[in-house]
């Protein structure tokens, strides 16, 4: 933080400046663009990637064309407001998942029929907590090809992205007003960019392991799979205004990273009866609950370890999600003709196996992964209000700094086990459209 009464001499200036050219930042430059506004994407990486590159990509959203075309008429925000509740134990910021599930749909809508993004419905299955099929993707089922589809829609909406441009200080004055942002380049010099509005659409702190162990201690020594960008300057930046933080205790786990490979191996098998076992051969948890839980579920057991056990039906279907096919690549997917050779596959005695086996669907041949628990990002940070807006400890607005996606606090309350699938791309997309929207409102009054 660097207290001044005006940036530099020669600083270039830009009437918004946005931190991060993730799925956050890019959406929201593709509204301020629709808009006529002028912004600046001010991304520390090569090229764009971040936690959305990452994902599997899927976007929850109600009451979209895509839904209705699928045969899904009777989803609505406020359907969906009561899943991500009921998933957060009721502790989601309210006026926030309001905000977000009404905003989503016509985010979807929009990015589609006027940016060319064309979204499909995945319906094949529900994830945790979903009462609808809402889950929007690309065709390729993956992060990375939604962020490539946004990147591309914001270069033809005329935004100005900024590679290798690591954001290292906020420039603010005496009131708290940001005056601009010092980057630094590849070479080590800070250049300095003046702006009119900030919008900090740029990490977690799931990278940072100092505040990993202090908020997040079930993770303390669990794999981060996260970008290594997720280093919590957004949440360090606004402890040194004074902002209020929230939800600091709330992340996305995912209990199927394969280990020794450290891929991600997709939670659709468990959905369709898949089922995860320890090193005893016994189930230990009800997988069905999520997968951010069962990261702490599987990191508790003998090793941090745990088994994903499935059949040749269920091997089909993953097959039909890259992340599978990723992982089967690397060698996690081992394969067992019977129980005996599943039990010495997992080190445990067969008898306990068969009887674990009996209370199933499963049947032999079997395929099986070795997996441990990995966090992927956090949902806590600075608090919002409806409109992006970041809040002081008094809950009066700053004046004009805003935050989503990462940055911000999230909607999954206030545990790891409040995460319901997708809310970190709900408040990603969500976030973005209406900061961009918010801000796009101020400069048109």
């Amino acid at each position: 933080m660097h207290r001044a009464n005006a940036m530099p001499a020669g600083a270039p200036e830009v009437p918004v400046a946005i931190v991060g050219a993730g799925a956050c930042g890019l959406t929201a430059a593709i509204v301020l663009r629709g808009a006529g506004i002028d912004c600046l994407l001010l991304e520390r990486d090569a090229s764009p990637s971040g936690s959305t590159a990452l994902s599997s990509g899927f976007v929850p959203a109600p009451s979209t064309r895509v839904q209705r075309a699928a045969g899904v008429h009777d989803d609505t925000a406020e359907r969906f407001a009561a899943d991500i509740q009921a998933k957060a134990h009721g502790q989601a910021a309210a006026p926030l998942v309001r905000a977000y599930t009404e905003a989503i749909g016509p985010a979807i809508d929009a990015l589609q029929a006027r940016h060319g993004i064309v979204f499909e419905l995945l319906d094949g299955f529900l994830y945790p907590g979903h009462t609808r099929h809402r889950m929007h993707t690309l065709r390729e089922r993956t992060g990375a090809a939604l962020m490539a589809a946004l990147l591309a829609a914001a270069e033809r909406a005329g935004a100005t992205l900024l590679a290798h441009s690591l954001v290292r200080q906020l420039w603010v004055d005496g009131d708290d007003r940001v005056l601009g942002v010092g980057i630094e380049r590849p070479d080590g010099v800070i250049e300095h960019v003046a702006c009119r509005t900030l919008l900090l659409a740029c990490n977690g702190y799931g990278g940072n392991a100092t505040l990993v162990r202090e908020h997040l201690p079930a993770f303390a020594d669990a794999p981060f799979a996260g970008h290594r960008g997720n280093d919590g300057s957004a949440l360090l930046w606004g402890r040194a205004l004074g902002a209020r933080l929230a939800d600091l205790g709330a992340a996305q786990g995912h209990g199927s990273w394969a280990v020794p490979q450290g891929v991600l191996v997709t939670w659709a098998l468990i959905m369709q009866g898949a089922i995860q076992v320890n090193r005893s051969g016994r189930r230990f948890h009800d997988e069905t609950g999520g997968y951010s839980e069962a990261a702490a579920a599987v990191l508790a057991q003998p090793g941090g370890v745990a088994w994903n056990v499935f059949d040749q039906r269920l091997l089909a279907l993953g097959r039909e999600f890259p992340d599978f096919r990723d992982a089967e690549a690397t060698g996690a997917l081992r394969t067992a003709d019977d129980v005996a050779a599943l039990a010495t596959l997992i080190g445990c005695d067969a008898a306990v196996l068969a009887a674990t086996l009996r209370d199933t669907s499963l049947r032999a041949p079997y395929g099986a992964i070795q997996v441990t628990g990995a966090l992927f990002h956090t949902q806590g940070g600075l608090d919002i209000d409806t409109d992006c807006r970041v809040l002081r400890d008094d809950g009066v607005p700053l004046p004009n700094l805003f935050a989503a996606g990462g940055a911000a606090r999230g909607v999954s309350g206030t545990g790891i086990d409040g995460y319901l699938s997708g809310n970190g791309l709900l408040s990603a997309l969500a976030g973005g459209w209406i900061a961009a929207h918010s801000i796009a409102k101020e400069f048109s009054a």
